[in-house]
């Protein structure tokens, strides 16, 4: 059985990317189409935020349900093997997220996270108009 085999899991866990993901893409190409204009990846910023708006003093960090441990049924799937291992690093996903928004938060940008589920369940309009909502009024 290959998936098995000897580093299987190695190559699998390599393959997962942390910019530029296809849910990244699908939000920013609707952003864009929204008309608003962004940065990508400010390094300078805690949480190297997704989409930095910087004359609004906004930035949109956009999550995977998964390895940022939304509430949702996805979120709240646990992994069944190394359990050891997984569950302290998505712990700390959870923790340095915190931490992130709350530097940023005291830095004077406001702060929004769009998951991963919302762009599945919520219909694109919903998503727009909250983004649209944050983006304009700061809500």
């Amino acid at each position: 059985m290959a998936q098995y085999e000897q580093g299987y899991r190695s190559r699998v866990m390599k393959a997962v990317t942390s910019a530029d993901t296809q849910l990244e893409i699908k939000v920013r190409r609707y952003i864009h189409r929204m008309g608003y204009r962004y940065r990508l990846y400010r390094k300078d910023l805690p949480g190297t935020p997704d989409l930095v708006f910087s004359a609004r003093r906004k930035v949109i960090f956009i999550h995977g349900c998964f390895w940022h441990q939304h509430s949702c049924r996805q979120g709240n799937r646990l992994p069944k093997s190394r359990q050891d291992y997984w569950l302290p690093k998505l712990r700390r996903n959870v923790e340095r997220d915190a931490e992130d928004q709350k530097m940023l938060q005291e830095m004077g940008w406001k702060v929004m996270v769009i998951w991963e589920c919302e762009t599945r369940k919520t219909s694109l309009d919903a998503l727009g108009n909250k983004i649209r909502s944050f983006l304009d009024n700061g809500i």
